[in-house]
C-alpha cells in the first residue's frame, strides 16, 4: 500500500491556494489599514481578527454543507472552484481601492514625502534633525510628546535607545492620525474597502474545509498521515511563494507603496493553480478509485463505538492544561505574525519578508529532526523545549535595534524551529486523549482554543501598542509573556504523552501549519 504522490500533490494545489492568499493577506492588509486608512493598532487588530471570527462559524458550516453536496464534479470541487474565483476577483478589487486611497493621500496630504523622510532617520540622527520633524507636527499631541523628550537633549546629541523608540513611534502615530483625518472626512473608499474585504474573507471561508476534506476523501485511511504531510508541504510552498513575490516587488518595507502588483499577481496565481487543479483532479473518479481499492483489499474504516464522553479527572485536568497552553502560545505567536509587517520597517528600519521566509524555511527543515527527537524525548518535553526557545527568541527581539537588525534573521530562524517543535506535538497530545469517534470533537476543542486566541490577540496587542508609553516595542515582550505562561501550564500536563510511533520522513510534516 503506497501513497500516490502525484495525485496527492494535485489535490494539495487547493491548499496551496489557501496558504498563498493568507500569507499575502497577513503581510499587507495590516499595513494598508494603519498607513493608508489611518486605523490605530487596536482597530486594525479588530479587522485582522475578522477572518478568525468568520472561521468559527463558516468553516464548520461549509464543511458540513459539502458533506451533503451531490454534484457531478464531486462534493468538494465546486466549493474550491467558486470560492477561489470569487476570492481572486475580490482580491483584485481590493487593489483598486488601495490605489484610490493612495492617490487621495498623495493629492490631499504630504504624507508620502513625510514617510520617506522619516525612513531616512536612524539611530545616529541628531536631536536637531528630530526637532525639524517636531516643528512640522505643530501642536499635535504627538508633536508635544516628541518636543518634551527632545528638550532634555542639546542639538548635537543623539537620543538614547528608549527615547529614540518613543520619538519615532510618536511620529508614526502622528502620520497615521493624518491618514485617519482624510479617511474620516470622506470615508467612502474605506467603507467599500472593508465591505469588499469582508466578502473576500467569506469567499475564502467557503472552500477551506472542503479543500482540506478532499485529501481524506480520495486517500485510504492508512495513508492519510502521509497525505496530510504532503498537503502541508504544498501549503508551505504557497506561503513561501507569497513572501518571495513581496520581496521581488519591493513591497516588504515601505509604507506608501502601490500593492496592485501583489494583489493581481497572487490572484492570477490562484486562478492558474485552480486551472491545473481542475485539469488534474477528477474528484468523483478519485473517490471511486479509493472505494474500489478498499473493497478489493477488504479495508474497513472501523470506528470505536464505546462511549468516551467522560474522561477521568486526571486526564480532564491534562486536557484543560493542554488547551490552555494552545490558547496561550497562539496569543503570543499570532500577535507577532499579524504585526511583524508593521513592526520591522518602523522599529528596525528593515523589510519583513526575508525574516518570514527564513522562519518558514527553518520550520519546514526542522519537522524531520523534531519528529525524530519527539519519538525519543516524548511530546511534552519537546513542546517544553519549543516553548522555552520561543520565549527566548521573542524576548531577545526587544533588544534588537536598527544597528543590530541582522540578528532578526537568526532569531526568526530559531523561531521557526521552536514553532515546529510545538506544532509537531500539540495536536497529537489533544487527540491522544480521545478514542475513535471522539477524534472530531477533540479536534474541535483544539481549533476553538487556537482560533479564540487568534481573534483576541491582534486586538489586545494592538491596544497595548497604541499606548504612547509602550508603543510598538511592547509587541515582543507581550508575545514572550504569553508563551512563557504556556510553559507553566504545559509543565503540569501528565497525560497525552504516549510514546510516538516510528514515522516515515514524510509523515513528520503531518502537522497543523496554521
Amino acid at each position: 500500500m503506497k501513497l500516490d504522490y502525484k495525485k496527492t500533490i494535485y489535490v494539495g494545489l487547493a491548499f496551496l491556494i489557501i496558504s498563498l492568499f493568507w500569507q499575502t493577506y497577513d503581510a499587507i492588509i495590516t499595513k494598508i489599514l494603519i498607513d493608508k486608512f489611518g486605523l490605530n493598532q487596536t482597530w486594525s487588530g479588530m479587522v485582522m481578527a475578522m477572518d478568525n471570527v468568520l472561521a468559527l462559524f463558516l468553516l464548520p458550516f461549509f464543511g458540513s454543507l459539502s458533506d451533503k453536496t451531490n454534484h457531478k464534479k464531486g462534493k468538494r470541487t465546486p466549493y474550491v472552484v467558486v470560492g477561489t474565483l470569487l476570492a481572486a476577483f475580490l482580491f483584485v478589487g481590493l487593489s483598486f481601492f488601495d490605489a484610490m486611497q493612495l492617490k487621495k493621500l498623495e493629492t490631499e496630504t504630504n504624507l508620502k514625502a513625510e514617510y520617506e523622510n522619516v525612513e531616512t532617520y536612524t539611530e545616529d540622527s541628531t536631536v536637531g534633525e528630530w526637532r525639524i520633524l517636531a516643528l512640522s507636527m505643530g501642536t499635535d499631541s504627538e508633536g508635544t510628546r516628541i518636543t518634551n523628550i527632545l528638550n532634555d537633549y542639546t542639538l548635537g546629541e543623539t537620543l538614547n535607545q528608549g527615547d529614540y523608540n518613543d520619538v519615532k513611534d510618536a511620529y508614526f502615530r502622528y502620520l497615521s492620525n493624518q491618514a485617519w483625518e482624510v479617511t474620516s472626512t470622506s470615508p467612502a473608499v474605506f467603507i467599500v474597502f472593508i465591505v469588499m474585504l469582508f466578502l473576500t474573507l467569506v469567499a475564502m471561508s467557503t472552500f477551506r474545509s472542503p479543500a482540506v476534506a478532499l485529501m481524506p476523501d480520495v486517500t485510504t485511511k492508512q495513508l492519510r498521515s502521509k497525505g496530510n504531510a504532503l498537503i502541508n508541504l504544498m501549503g508551505a510552498f504557497g506561503g513561501i511563494t507569497a513572501i518571495i513575490l513581496l520581496t521581488v516587488f519591493g513591497l516588504d518595507k515601505h509604507s506608501f507603496v502601490n500593492y496592485t502588483m501583489a494583489f493581481v499577481s497572487v490572484s492570477i496565481i490562484m486562478v492558474v493553480v485552480l486551472a491545473i487543479f481542475l485539469w488534474k483532479v477528477n474528484e468523483p473518479k478519485l473517490v471511486q478509485e479509493r472505494i474500489d481499492f478498499e473493497k478489493k483489499n477488504n479495508i474497513v474504516d472501523e470506528e470505536e463505538t464505546e462511549n468516551h464522553n467522560h474522561l477521568s479527572k486526571e486526564k480532564l485536568v491534562s486536557l484543560i492544561l493542554i488547551l490552555s497552553s494552545v490558547f496561550l502560545w497562539f496569543m503570543g505567536y499570532n500577535a507577532v505574525t499579524t504585526k511583524l509587517s508593521d513592526y520591522a520597517p518602523k522599529v528596525l528600519n528593515m523589510g519583513y519578508s526575508t525574516p518570514l521566509l527564513i522562519a518558514q524555511a527553518t520550520a519546514i527543515v526542522g519537522f524531520i529532526p523534531i519528529g525524530i527527537v519527539s519519538s525519543k524525548w516524548g511530546r511534552r518535553r519537546t513542546i517544553l523545549f519549543g516553548v522555552a526557545l520561543l520565549t527566548l527568541c521573542f524576548t531577545s527581539v526587544y533588544f534588537i535595534t536598527e544597528s543590530t537588525g541582522v540578528l532578526l534573521y537568526v532569531v526568526l530562524g530559531l523561531t521557526g524551529v521552536a514553532w515546529a517543535s510545538i506544532n509537531v506535538n500539540s495536536y497529537p497530545m489533544v487527540v491522544e486523549l480521545s478514542k475513535g469517534s471522539d477524534v472530531g470533537k477533540y479536534t474541535g476543542y483544539y481549533y476553538t482554543f487556537s482560533m479564540a486566541a487568534q481573534i483576541l490577540t491582534p486586538i489586545l496587542s494592538g491596544f497595548l501598542m497604541d499606548m504612547p508609553e509602550l508603543g510598538r516595542k511592547v509587541l515582543f515582550p507581550y508575545s514572550a509573556a504569553f508563551v512563557l505562561l504556556s510553559f507553566i501550564t504545559m509543565f503540569f500536563v501528565k497525560h497525552g504523552d504516549a510514546k510516538a510511533e516510528k514515522r516515515s520522513i514524510l509523515e513528520n510534516f503531518d502537522v497543523d501549519m496554521d
